[in-house]
This record gives structure tokens, C-alpha cells and sequence, in this order.
């Protein structure tokens, strides 16, 4: 499984917009409106790198409204439960 974040910047009267049309994306898991430098965040949780890579840059490319997107890989997951087992004694 291959988790990503992506950052996204929308045109300013379509952010309601694209938060429902990345809701309904294969391979996208949860999206946030956001404060600060991005005005959406993606979550994405797909099988392959491949997977990935066809939903950025085939699939998000086609939605009207996003003018840039930073893509992050996200290398491990920590949950409550992780964090709280590596800090009790």
C-alpha cells in the first residue's frame, strides 16, 4: 500500500468544488480544507507507485480549478498507539 499527501492550491471561488469531485477519485481516502500556503490537502492510499502516478498525472490534471499540487510519499506511519508505546517506560 502506497500512502501519499498531496498539497493543493484551487482557484479561489472552486475550492468547495474540487473538495467533492477528489472525494469521489479512486485512490482518495479523505481531503481537508485546510489553512495557510495550500488550500486543500489529499490523502491517498493506493496499491502501486504506478497508481499514484496515473492519478497525478492523469487524473488530477483533468479537474478544473486546481493550479498546483505538491506531492508528498509518506515512508512510515506512526499511530497514538506507536508513539505512546515508544515514550512510556
Amino acid at each position: 500500500m502506497v500512502t501519499s499527501i498531496i498539497l493543493l492550491n484551487i482557484q479561489r471561488n472552486k475550492v468547495n468544488e474540487v473538495a467533492e469531485q477528489l472525494t469521489e477519485m479512486q485512490g482518495i481516502s479523505e481531503v481537508y480544507s485546510v489553512t495557510g500556503n495550500y488550500d486543500l490537502v489529499a490523502v491517498v492510499r493506493v496499491k502501486t507507485n504506478d497508481d499514484l502516478a496515473d492519478l497525478v498525472t492523469n487524473t488530477l490534471v483533468k479537474v478544473d480549478g486546481i493550479e498546483k499540487t505538491d506531492t508528498m510519499l509518506a515512508f512510515k506511519a506512526y499511530s497514538k498507539h506507536d508513539l505512546d508505546a515508544m515514550f512510556s517506560m
